[in-house]
């Protein structure tokens, strides 16, 4: 027992994430209070349940049929857990914001460093970008669906939203997840503790109900063996009518990084942000697979989905689904309509978490000076502690990219693929770096996986090339001004002005991810 007159130590013990984070030559700046379960939360929103599969559903199913679509949700989650779990090693050593693009940086060695640090970091921007668009627009369609069934369906003179219309609720969307995402941190990480709750209890809902509600439902015969192409597709060739049928499954499975990119955030994120990864995985692999046996056990008639004077102007497949099964029973809309507030909610949560996860990714990169105008977008709001400059940035961008919908049909096409590319490609250059790196150079987290790490690596990164290429196709024949997939001209000019950009001039500053703490600081 102590006198009076001895000194009373107090012991505070630094987080294992905020000391891994000083070790690599960062200061912790961001509040870390997020939990695992935030955390989860965030990540598990920005994958989504209905996000990715709602929106292309119905081209997918017209291509190759129900049991290319069905089976191919199995084949693209097999090989996304490869991805998963090598970026769970790589997220375990390197816990800081910049996630991807720092990954690659240190992984690549100090020669090819920088420029693995610059392609991937422009490929995550472009790719989470283009992903908020992907959500206002999949969440502007939902409204317009809502809209029409609450105002007498179509073909009871129900209200269809034009083109200007549907640009106005686009930007309005975007806007919001702008508003909210200028608040404190934690009132986003509410909203998408709200967010999980809401996908898992409203996905099981539709899972349970729908079947059970629709009058007449598919065999399993049809809903697991039965193949048939579309001629209104123009997409003859069987192998590739597969390979377009199951980019609904490639689209949905990514977005599970978002826990990487709050890693400064998290308490214990060497342990919680590979947690979070593959806890996302594990959630949407299983709500995913029976959203989509939901609603091919419950179709009706195939043919008048897709029909443009049927209830819902044969815009929107999964809407035609809810009200074929919910008007076969109870002769009205209303469970449909409910339904499909729980979807568009949904695309709410999603668009939120990605324009929190796009706007972490500029700060970081323009706090290492990787970003025109950098020192505008690195600032953090004083009160909110929140990079609030970086969020209207990248609201401002998805806005200019859907100003399109006024004239284009593909804008979602385009969206889809330039997203996907974007942000899988971004996950390929960590990953590559980890896999041809020597190993005496790795300095594994809690989360490890020894030698198996670079037989993971390689199966990961030779799927994502996969996915990429197939989202350069072309979907529809004979291509048009109207049906050609302007991905490949945004990207080849993107990445063109991007590498131009390198060889002129950035290769002579750039050096990737800047540290902040002075090499006093680092000896403890």
């Amino acid at each position: 027992m102590g006198t009076e007159n001895e000194p009373i130590t107090v012991s505070l013990e630094m987080d294992s994430g905020e000391r891994r984070l000083n070790e690599l030559g960062y200061k912790q700046e961001l509040r870390r209070e997020m939990t695992l379960f935030k955390t989860l939360a965030i990540s598990f929103s920005t994958m989504t349940l209905f996000t990715g599969i709602t929106p292309l559903y119905g081209s997918s199913l017209l291509y190759a049929g129900p049991a290319s679509l069905v089976w191919g949700w199995v084949v693209v989650s097999f090989f996304t857990w490869f991805v998963g779990i090598a970026m769970a090693e790589i997220c375990s050593s390197f816990p800081t914001t910049g996630s991807l693009y720092f990954w690659a940086a240190h992984l690549a060695g100090p020669v090819w460093g920088p420029f693995a640090s610059w392609c991937c970091a422009w490929l995550e921007t472009i790719g989470l970008i283009a992903g908020i668009g992907t959500q206002a627009y999949a969440g502007t369609q939902t409204l317009q669906s809502i809209i029409l069934l609450c105002t007498g369906t179509n073909k009871g003179g129900g209200y269809f939203a034009p083109r200007g219309v549907f640009l106005s609720m686009y930007i309005g969307l975007t806007l919001i997840w702008a508003v909210l995402n200028t608040f404190a941190l934690e009132v986003i990480a509410f909203i998408d503790m709200i967010s999980i709750w809401w996908q898992v209890i409203g996905g099981m809902v539709i899972v349970i109900m729908l079947p059970l509600v629709a009058k007449t439902t598919q065999s399993a015969s049809y809903v697991f063996t039965h193949f048939e192409t579309a001629p209104s597709t123009g997409v003859t060739s069987k192998p590739y009518a597969v390979i377009l049928s199951i980019l609904v499954s490639q689209y949905s499975l990514y977005g599970y990084d978002a826990a990487a990119h709050l890693t400064e955030e998290t308490k214990g994120a060497d342990k919680n942000g590979p947690i979070a990864i593959l806890s996302s995985i594990g959630i949407i692999t299983v709500f995913g697979w029976a959203y989509i046996l939901a609603l091919t056990f419950s179709i009706q008639d195939f043919a008048y989905l897709y029909d443009v004077t049927n209830e819902t102007a044969g815009a929107f497949v999964p809407a035609q689904i809810l009200y074929d099964a919910f008007h076969g029973r109870y002769h009205n809309s209303t469970g449909a309509i409910v339904l499909l507030i729980i979807i568009w909610g949904s695309f709410f949560f999603g668009g939120l978490s990605i324009t929190t996860s796009a706007a972490r990714v500029v700060y970081a990169l323009s706090r290492d000076k990787g970003v025109p105008f950098s020192s505008v977008w690195r600032r953090i709001h004083p009160k909110h502690k929140v990079p609030a400059n970086a969020v209207w940035l990248c609201a401002a961008i998805s806005i200019l990219l859907g100003l399109p919908i006024l004239k284009v049909n593909v804008v979602f096409t385009a969206f889809t693929s330039i997203s996907t590319i974007g942000w899988v490609g971004g996950y390929a250059v960590p990953i590559f770096a980890r896999m041809i790196m020597d190993e005496k150079n790795f300095n594994p987290g809690p989360f490890r996986l020894g030698k198996a790490s670079r037989p993971i690596c390689l199966v990961a990164f030779l799927w994502i090339c996969y996915t990429c290429s197939v989202f350069l196709l072309p979907t529809f024949y004979p291509i048009k001004w109207d049906t050609f997939n302007y991905a490949p001209i945004a990207l080849g000019v993107s990445f063109s002005l991007i590498l131009l950009w390198w060889v002129l001039d950035a290769r002579r500053w750039f050096k990737g991810p800047v540290r902040n703490i002075d090499a006093q600081n680092d000896k403890v």
